[in-house]
């Protein structure tokens, strides 16, 4: 029998929380929905209904301004316990359909559909089958994109919300082709620091990016990013989603004593964490092949976010690098009630386990070597001298 097509789905609940009170609340179906902190409070939108869109309202906008925008607009608080059960069921459509399920937060998953063909059919007819399951079992709608990776998938996932089903090309010259007219900031992993300096560089669509000199891309946004959008532009992403399994992890995570959102002090903070989570690598004799960022919000909404590693790592330097780059890529400008940094996938050795090219790739060969050299070292000191006497540079203001 021919191999099937390798195919993800990302399924993206249609306006989760707001339609979960739509549901139960027939008198608010039709009607602009907020949820999140009343009008008259300080506090932000955790979410809106599609009616409420409408307006310009949107999740992290201060609740003040939201009532401004729509005046009748009804406000409701959000009740995370229901909304969490509702998302468990939704978790075990998935898994009646293929156990590669990856959650990306409370109300969308990746899925790696690929040999779930021979038992349901193609990509869009299993995306088809739990769209009508998820209707039926929960009366909500789900978005799902269909495509040969990741990357696209969630894209496809965006392209025809609320409802919608789309399914992108699978041939290479007809994925550039349809990225091509996109704008730059469609692209995963373009925050707005990395927009402005694309832009600069007269970078505006993927299409431009498709094209673009490798050295001056590298010039100006470095080697890392340079590798992973050059990809990326043309719909390269060799990521996968593992099947679950009863592997160690180490992580540490943080309340802080009222919501935060001084960006430096998170920073400082989720600096701390990492360094405690690479020590305690160093000190077991682990290596991380994937690192987690955990985020709540001031409204109790919590977000996981992970990235795998192409080289296992246990140096602080390549931990703060790329745990930087995800928090700097899913920090929002909101209050941060809790902070957390885990790595998974644990293992003896530092040897790359896989070719497969990851959303951030890790340091080469010479430089991961040193960086560990120079983490046993700091961690020998601080063993002889104790955890203060060293400090970073960027730890001293």
């Amino acid at each position: 029998m021919k191999n099937p097509t390798t195919t993800f789905l990302h399924v993206d609940m249609d306006a989760f929380f707001a339609s979960v009170e739509q549901r139960d609340h027939p008198e608010l179906r039709g009607k602009p929905v907020v949820v999140g902190a009343a009008s008259d409070q300080r506090g932000v939108v955790a979410a809106a209904s599609y009616e409420a869109r409408k307006y310009g309202i949107h999740s992290a906008m201060p609740s003040r301004i939201a009532k401004q925008k729509c005046p009748h607009a009804i406000f409701v608080s959000h009740n995370m316990g229901n909304y969490k059960e509702v998302s468990r069921q939704i978790m075990r459509i998935f898994e009646t359909y293929t156990p590669h399920v990856m959650p990306l937060s409370i109300d969308e998953a990746f899925l790696d559909v690929t040999g779930a063909q021979h038992l349901f059919g193609a990509g869009k007819t299993i995306a088809e089958k739990i769209r009508k399951d998820i209707k039926e079992q929960t009366q909500l709608t789900a978005s799902v994109g269909v495509a040969p990776n990741m990357f696209l998938a969630k894209l496809a996932s965006d392209m025809n919300k609320p409802d919608g089903l789309t399914v992108v090309p699978f041939e290479q010259d007809a994925i550039e082709k349809m990225l091509a007219p996109m704008p730059i900031g469609r692209m995963w992993g373009v925050g707005k620091v990395t927009q402005k300096k694309l832009l600069s560089l007269g970078i505006s669509t993927i299409g431009d990016l498709q094209t673009f000199d490798f050295q001056r891309l590298e010039d100006g946004i470095g080697t890392r990013s340079a590798r992973i959008f050059s990809r990326l532009s043309k719909g390269i992403d060799e990521r996968a989603i593992g099947t679950p399994t009863d592997e160690k992890s180490i992580s540490n995570e943080t309340t802080f004593r009222h919501d935060e959102m001084d960006r430096e002090k998170i920073e400082a903070t989720y600096k701390r964490l990492i360094d405690k989570v690479g020590g305690r690598l160093r000190k077991a004799g682990f290596y991380a092949t994937t690192l987690h960022l955990r985020l709540r919000w001031s409204d109790f909404t919590t977000i996981t976010r992970q990235t795998k590693l192409s080289i296992p790592a246990n140096d602080d330097i390549t931990l703060r690098e790329i745990g930087l780059e995800l928090l700097d890529e899913h920090l929002r400008h909101r209050p941060v009630r809790l902070i957390g940094f885990g790595t998974s996938g644990l293992t003896e050795t530092d040897k790359p386990q896989t070719q497969q090219m990851n959303f951030f790739d890790a340091p080469d060969t010479a430089v991961h070597e040193k960086r560990n050299r120079l983490s046993k070292a700091a961690d020998s000191i601080k063993e002889k001298y104790g955890k203060s006497s060293l400090r970073r540079g960027s730890d001293l203001d």
